[in-house]
């Protein structure tokens, strides 16, 4: 089968859509597949999606046509990440290891900085390490635990979850071992100024009125003067820490940045702070199911955050997280287990419950990608990503054989 990414202002009718960068069932398509045969087809690929993937084996095309498309220089959408060094199975010992330790840590810096100390460094170097060693290695399985893990208080499952996120990003990036590192701190600690505002307003349960909104956003300057405060981090962290509510139209805050003057890593860590904020469960909102969080963050590009870091993010994580509990075709429900890496609308699934709802016993792996049945007639695919309030899904579903 030859494959290709293509840009949507780049279709040319008789190509077969094969796949979109997005579900379908985000998009008013009925069926999987087809022949670009009209202009109505075309504008609503424009409109939903910003490349597709097109099966040349299957297009109507002449073969001058077919040769020009697939000469078609890479798109910065088709980026694949590098491969993993290790497979997920063999990464969970680690990624459970580092993740249990660095949630520790983190309830001792929290109950430091609550106590008006100051934090410890070493600590959280070797917290960060962890981390990022093992998302360099593959980062699916920390990103298992990041996602299915009991939270506790949002604040440090969140700081959790971004540093987990945002060394996935910057490894994806391909930025050098330094800038990773520096994307892990930078995850546990930009919100620690959160440990400053006053609980009722980070507890409360409605939106926030102007006042109190204006001063939940002092925890960015706290977390700024805590950061410069504490020794032996890296230098340049308090500056980073300011920058992860700042928007590419000057809309954010503390300073109103714009565009470039955000730079690479504030522009990171708006991103994933928000997909990380919109995917769990907030004392004044129900989580979105992480496909939905990648629409809205695909929504706000150019406006909020810079269009071509959204792209790759969604690219980098997949339009199906690990970590998502999925819906498939045949009724059952799965957790997205590993990527695969060439092609990151078919996931590795482990199915952990049967059409009735009932745990299965065995699991079972299904790779997408290699077109396991469903039923004789038609192959597993994903139906939708489900809420993990909903469905009660924990790293347990996935470790009980």
């Amino acid at each position: 089968m030859k494959k290709k990414a293509v840009p949507t202002n780049l279709l040319k009718f008789g190509m077969y859509v094969h796949e979109l960068d997005r579900p379908w069932t985000d998009t008013p398509f009925m069926f999987q597949g087809f022949v670009l045969r009209n202009m109505e087809q075309l504008d609503a690929l424009k409109k939903y999606c910003k490349f597709v993937y097109v099966d040349f084996d299957r297009s109507e095309l002449p073969k001058d046509a077919e040769k020009a498309a697939l000469a078609q220089p890479a798109q910065s959408a088709n980026r694949l990440p590098p491969e993993p060094k290790v497979s997920v199975e063999h990464e969970l010992v680690a990624a459970e290891k580092a993740y249990g330790h660095s949630k520790l840590v983190l309830e001792d810096a929290f109950a430091a900085v609550r106590a008006g100390k100051l934090l410890e460094p070493k600590q959280v170097k070797a917290a960060v390490t962890e981390i990022t060693d093992s998302v360099l290695r593959n980062p699916d399985a920390l990103q298992l635990f990041s996602r299915l893990e009991e939270k506790g208080e949002y604040t440090l499952g969140h700081a959790l979850d971004v540093a987990v996120y945002m060394s996935t990003f910057g490894r994806f990036l391909e930025m050098d071992h330094d800038e990773v590192v520096t994307l892990g701190y930078l995850g546990l600690l930009q919100d620690i100024g959160k440990l400053k505002v006053p609980n009722n307003l980070i507890e409360k349960r409605e939106r926030l009125n102007v006042e109190e909104f204006e001063q939940a956003k002092k925890h960015v300057e706290y977390s700024v003067e805590l950061l410069e405060k504490t020794p032996n981090l890296p230098p340049e962290l308090p500056r980073l820490a300011a920058l992860h509510h700042e928007r590419y139209d000057g809309s954010g805050y503390p300073r109103g940045l714009k565009g470039d003057a955000i730079g690479k890593i504030g522009a990171i860590a708006a991103i994933v702070d928000t997909f990380d904020a919109l995917t769990m469960k907030r004392p004044y909102a129900e989580p979105v199911a992480p496909s939905a969080a990648l629409s809205m963050l695909y929504k706000w590009r150019g406006a909020f955050f810079d269009s071509t870091l959204v792209e790759q993010f969604i690219r980098c994580i997949g339009v199906f997280p690990v970590g998502s509990v999925v819906e498939l075709n045949s009724g059952e429900v799965g957790i997205v287990f590993a990527q695969n890496y060439e092609k990151r609308l078919q996931p590795r699934v482990m199915v952990i419950r049967d059409a009735k709802g009932n745990p299965l016993r065995p699991q079972k792996v299904l790779d997408l990608s290699r077109g396991p049945m469903a039923t004789p007639d038609e192959t597993y695919r994903i139906r939708r990503t489900l809420e993990f309030g909903r469905m009660g899904v924990s790293t347990k579903d996935i470790f009980m054989q």
